[in-house]
């Protein structure tokens, strides 16, 4: 249903071609004359949900063609986590009930963490330490391995082959370093989140940088807290330095500045969900919501933890921090984590397309005709 309106409004779009330079969904619909399945999932990827293209829309509503892309692409683009995603079980039982079972994972990860240390030896469960080595008793490295690094590679592989699904269905396509390099700087920048140069147009019609602003933070913060966890591992297996680190440290360095990106990131994506302009708003089915929470449970947990980590609370706190990591590897296939990995695979076809349509110059994006300040 949704892909058939969104091949509907996409057939309307490339009569008019009014809103071309905003984004760059419109040159890649420009390339098409119809939209299959894979085109349309392809499409609703690369869109950025700015919102620019419905108050510049000649035809959108109350005329009779009721052209909202936004919406429809946002509609879309959730179907396709879903479309693609392996094993198909676990995510229809994740659509259903994606919210409630990331909460109860992160709870049942703590209460098992925290009842194995309250019964193999309760002193742990409530000593103080900031010294090498003093997070591993209250949970054994070697299991931490085991169980965390389990869930993380089977996270890895259910998102390698829906990544795979997902760029098939749109029709074969070599992945070149050029067209790749350009998808990184895209996706870097978020090239597309802002409206063709204004900024998005969230609540009304007068755009602003807030939703670029929040997904930096977000998208930043999560590659910060990544960078501490590999500078840990290599602290641990190379220098044989075992967690807590000194606050000196990259690990830490890295950590809370991510920590800190990764509490204000989504809070200012929730406000700005939460005053989005009612008919731009998609039919959430929860994915965006719980992705939200999670993130800003990993980022604060985090937080905590480092603040009180020299308390008796540090047992209790870690618990509940390695409850929302492992709930966040389980999840992380099946929400809306894909929507940033679909997304990159969606700029790079783009920017594969727009090499061979171009050649070796890729032309910006056309500016967009000045738009009058709203009364």
């Amino acid at each position: 249903m949704n892909r058939e309106e969104v091949a509907r409004q996409m057939a309307v779009c490339n009569a008019c071609r009014y809103c071309e330079g905003l984004c760059a969904v419109f040159p890649a619909m420009e390339l098409r004359r119809t939209f299959a399945a894979g085109d349309v999932d392809y499409l609703s990827n690369l869109c950025h949900n700015c919102g620019a293209c419905y108050h510049d829309c000649q035809y959108a509503p109350p005329h009779e063609f009721a052209i909202n892309v936004p919406k429809a692409m946002a509609d879309l683009r959730e179907d396709t986590y879903a479309t693609y995603a392996w094993p198909a079980a676990a995510q229809h039982l994740f659509q259903r009930n994606g919210f409630v079972i990331a909460l109860s994972l992160v709870l049942a990860v703590a209460a098992f963490i925290a009842g194995f240390v309250a019964v193999s030896d309760p002193a742990a469960l409530f000593a103080s330490g900031t010294e090498a080595g003093a997070f591993y008793r209250v949970m054994p490295h070697n299991m931490m391995v085991v169980i965390f690094g389990g869930a993380f590679l089977f996270a890895i592989l259910s998102i390698a082959i829906g990544v795979t699904r997902f760029w098939r269905a749109a029709g074969p396509m070599p992945v070149t370093l050029r067209s790749l390099w350009r998808a990184a700087k895209d996706a870097g920048k978020l090239r597309y989140l802002d409206g063709g140069g204004m900024g998005c147009m969230n609540e009304n019609e007068h755009p602003n940088d807030k939703r670029r602003l929040y997904h930096h933070l977000t998208f930043y913060g999560f590659l910060l807290c990544f960078a501490s966890t590999s500078t840990g591992t290599l602290f641990h297996y190379v220098l044989d330095w075992q967690a807590p680190y000194p606050w000196w440290t990259p690990v830490k360095i890295f950590g809370v500045l991510g920590g800190i990106g990764l509490v204000a990131g989504p809070i200012g994506l929730m406000i700005e969900k939460r005053n989005r302009l009612q008919v731009l708003k998609s039919e959430d089915q929860g994915f965006g919501a719980a992705f939200l929470w999670i993130l800003l449970l990993l980022g604060l947990s985090g937080l905590v933890l480092t603040a009180f980590r020299a308390t008796p609370a540090m047992g209790l706190l870690l618990a509940l921090h390695l409850g929302v990591v492992f709930a966040f590897f389980v999840t992380m296939p099946y929400g809306k984590f894909v929507h940033g990995i679909y997304r990159f695979a969606a700029l790079m076809r783009h920017a594969h397309e727009q090499f061979a349509e171009h050649g070796e110059q890729v032309p910006p994006p056309k500016q967009p005709l000045p738009r009058q300040p709203a009364e």
